[in-house]
């Protein structure tokens, strides 16, 4: 088994004088949960549909499981699960019609691995997929996309309409799969949604790569909000020659400030006043996603 399994190599896409993708290069590992991020319209999909081949590539190139997505087609996607974005069947099917249906076009699946999926995502089988809300449209497209146990799983907005509860037993079978040894590449305008269970994130701005990293590390990149409120006012000045310290409010007799690593500095220079309360938040990853799609990050 080949230890990578999505690798990216100058990919372009561009559509007349619009650009899809711009030269993106990186690597997917086997066995890993890739969290692939940007808001709606960054390139997301552009790079899905040119790793399953629905569309093809201005230049650079894609290997998926080693393999070329055009001329390994057949081959590549008896070992793929894929969610599109906008995951559309036959609405006149029941769901488990349409399920064993798409099941059999696999050389089979076990009824009892749909019934076990649908269960857990509150599915209703019998239910046609016409009179079916989007969230549980979108449980069907789960369970066509997990119920095989495919080797890799490529999810577009993968929880789309579901709600809080089902967002969470998703999760689960991501790590679940994660746990057996297969890998997740899953797109998603929404970093809290990823956090969980990617061990890298990839953040994607108007079709190139700007971030790269583990969740762990993105996060060692962000920064903390310090409130402080003295017993008496205090001059921002005080702390304007503070290492990684910024004023971003005085307000009264409290001042708060963005603090870029240690807070150590920031706490001694403050306790040689009356300090009357504290408060400090990191900042949120969802934060910190949106500053790197505006640029303010984005060579951080």
């Amino acid at each position: 088994m080949t230890t990578t399994a999505i690798e990216l190599d100058h990919l372009t896409k561009t559509y007349g004088a619009r650009r899809g993708l711009a030269g993106l290069s990186m690597q997917v590992r086997a066995g890993e949960v890739f969290g692939y991020l940007g808001p709606n319209g960054a390139g997301k999909s552009t790079t899905i549909r040119l790793l399953l081949d629905l569309i093809r590539p201005t230049s650079g190139t894609a290997r998926v499981l080693g393999l070329d997505p055009r001329t390994d087609a057949v081959a590549l996607h008896r070992r793929l699960g894929y969610l599109a974005g906008d995951f559309v069947v036959d609405g006149r099917q029941r769901a488990g019609e349409c399920l064993t249906f798409l099941g059999n076009l696999r050389g089979g699946v076990p009824a009892a691995r749909i019934t076990e999926l649908a269960d857990r995502l509150e599915l209703d089988l019998n239910a046609r997929i016409k009179s079916l809300s989007k969230g549980n449209r979108q449980k069907v497209g789960l369970v066509q996309a997990f119920m095989h146990r495919p080797e890799l799983l490529i999810l577009d907005e993968p929880t789309s309409g579901l709600d809080p509860l089902v967002q969470q037993t998703f999760l689960d079978m991501v790590t679940e799969a994660k746990d057996d040894g297969r890998t997740v590449f899953m797109s998603s305008h929404i970093m809290s949604e990823v956090e969980a269970v990617a061990d890298r994130v990839a953040i994607i701005r108007e079709g190139e790569l700007v971030a790269l990293d583990t969740v762990a590390d993105l996060r060692a990149r962000s920064f903390l909000t310090v409130r402080i409120t003295f017993a008496a006012p205090v001059a921002a000045t005080e702390f304007a020659d503070l290492d990684g310290v910024t004023v971003q409010e005085t307000e009264g007799s409290t001042l708060t400030f963005r603090v870029d690593g240690s807070p150590d500095a920031l706490v001694k220079a403050a306790a040689r006043h009356t300090v009357t309360g504290l408060r400090a938040d990191t900042q949120d990853l969802e934060e910190l996603f949106y500053a790197y799609y505006t640029g303010a990050a984005a060579t951080a």
